[in-house]
């Protein structure tokens, strides 16, 4: 199964229904589907084949849509990159996964163009607009060709990259079988969510949270309202006026929600789910999400970008298992091992490893793009190990107990810890840095740097040091300058030590961190 062909299902059916709204625009299935197949028309005449790779440089709207679906429509394999990246990083990706295309907006035209290699034996689309030796998006409508019929077996649709411990990116390997087994069977079971909701997405696309939305909507014939960009008022504007049913959001959003949620709450009358993932969801902050709108649900589930969702925690047990990331969805098997790959015993904290039968066929990913050593690793004997520390209790509830990948989730995006070192690292005057995530009331997890120099520098020049290099929201939000780092008898930082080196505004932050991985 192929999601381009469940999508023109739903447009034979259901032709009139409202597939998409954005910006005040909207689209049903059958004018969606004529849409991209004009669209993958003009791909297809400027090269665009089976295997080939198209990255989407974008902001949220219809055409990431249409480019998405156009993709899969010819076989390619889409490469949604949120436009919270810089154009170095972006510059990466286009190298790594030797993307044939690079969808970008208009906006970002003087960026990409500055960075000659991202157009250097690719072809551009821009959206919204033109650009020097680019094609504009609406030169891909016009008429629908012979499509040509997509081989047999080919059965990659998306590289999500996700970047590991070395900083270094990796795109996993995401199958047309992984989102379709993911978004349109098990989700519309576990979390009886169906054709007849309309869905909700304020983040980026390009993230996992919303695509994870986009796709639950398009693969069970659902209508979804899609916002430009997240802004807390318009969303219960929205709710309001589309009679939204379910909503995806990490507990960032459900922050920034309440206090316009609690001048009306009537106004969110129509929520009867709602969808959270990222970093750990408090229980105050369910409580009083709860105690505004009763009569809406909550599931919270744990999921990876190279295994999709692995566990959830339904409404019902979000308070008698306040502290659980919930049960394995049913299918999904889970293990804790040792270091030697042996099961350990309930309340014993080991690696946490994942399979869904074979790699790619279910929700577990394929593989990581041109990394053989890194997949062959993550991959063993049909296992995914996540890399993540955790526990599980006897009643099978999964706890999470500390990142064994040095992972910091801020706003419900992944922030890894060697990366901004790099960065840092970068700069002239500082010798080494050490990165910690701390608490932080409304991202749930802020970056702090612990830095060692050899010369004068301020911490903001170090901040926008960063932000020049790395995306913005994984720059430090506070830097602490060390005479030394505390290390030990071969030279490896601490970082559990250097709560004690913080200064006292910064300590209780990280020692609430802290407590919450022990």
């Amino acid at each position: 199964m192929r999601l381009e062909v469940v999508l023109a299902a739903y447009a034979r059916r259901h032709p009139e229904k409202v597939a998409v709204l954005c910006g005040g625009a909207e689209i049903t299935y059958g004018a969606l589907w004529q849409s991209i197949r004009e669209v993958a028309t003009g791909l297809a005449e400027r090269g665009l084949g089976p295997d080939d790779k198209i990255i989407l440089y974008l902001p949220n709207g219809l055409e990431f849509v249409q480019l998405l679906y156009a993709a899969f429509t010819l076989g390619a394999v889409a490469v949604p990159v949120t436009t919270r990246l810089t154009i170095a990083e972006l510059s990466d990706f286009c190298q790594d996964c030797d993307a044939k295309i690079l969808a970008f907006h208009h906006d970002q035209a003087d960026q990409v163009a500055a960075v000659t290699e991202l157009l250097a034996a690719r072809e551009g689309i821009v959206v919204g607009g033109g650009a020097p030796g680019c094609s504009p998006m609406a030169a891909l409508f016009g008429g629908i060709g012979d499509l040509p019929t997509v081989p047999a077996g080919q059965e990659d649709c998306m590289i999500n990259y996700t970047s590991g411990t070395t900083g270094r990116p990796k795109g996993a390997i995401i199958t047309h079988a992984n989102v379709l087994v993911q978004h349109g069977f098990i989700h519309a079971v576990e979390w009886g969510i169906g054709g007849d909701d309309v869905f909700l997405v304020g983040t980026p696309l390009a993230h996992r949270t919303g695509l994870g939305r986009l796709t639950n909507a398009l693969t069970l014939g659902a209508t979804i309202v899609v916002m430009e960009s997240f802004d807390a008022a318009r969303t219960v504007d929205l709710i309001e006026a589309h009679r939204v049913t379910v909503m995806g959001m990490v507990p960032t959003v459900c922050r920034m929600m309440l206090p316009e949620i609690a001048l009306a709450p009537g106004r969110c009358a129509s929520l009867r789910r709602v969808l959270v993932t990222g970093e750990a969801f408090p229980v105050a902050l369910k409580q009083q999400f709860i105690e505004l709108l009763p009569d809406t649900k909550l599931v919270s589930f744990f999921a990876m970008t190279e295994a999709g969702g692995v566990t959830s925690l339904s409404h019902e047990e979000q308070f008698t298992h306040p502290t659980s990331v919930g049960r394995p969805t049913p299918g999904i098997e889970v293990r804790i091992v040792n270091d030697a790959s042996e099961d350990l015993a309930n309340g014993e904290i080991g690696e946490i490893l994942v399979r869904a039968g074979q790699p790619g066929a279910f929700t577990v990913m394929k593989g990581y793009l041109n990394r053989a050593a890194e997949t062959a690793a993550a991959l063993r004997h049909g296992w995914l190990y996540t890399g993540d520390l955790g526990y599980l209790d006897d009643d099978g509830y999964l706890y999470i107990a500390d990142r064994k990948k040095d992972m910091i989730l801020s706003g419900g995006f992944n922030i890894y810890s060697k990366e901004v070192e790099g960065a840092l690292i970068s700069h002239g005057n500082v010798v080494d840095a050490a990165v910690v995530g701390v608490a932080d009331e409304m991202y749930g997890e802020a970056v702090a740097a612990f830095v060692e120099t050899s010369g004068t520098v301020s911490s903001q020049a170090l901040i926008d040091h960063c932000r020049e290099r790395i995306a913005s929201y994984k720059k430090p939000k506070y830097v602490v300058f060390l005479d030394e780092l505390p290390r030990n008898g071969v030279g490896k930082v601490l970082k559990r030590k250097l709560v004690g080196h913080a200064p006292d505004e910064l300590k209780p932050l990280m020692e609430k961190l802290l407590k919450g991985k022990s």
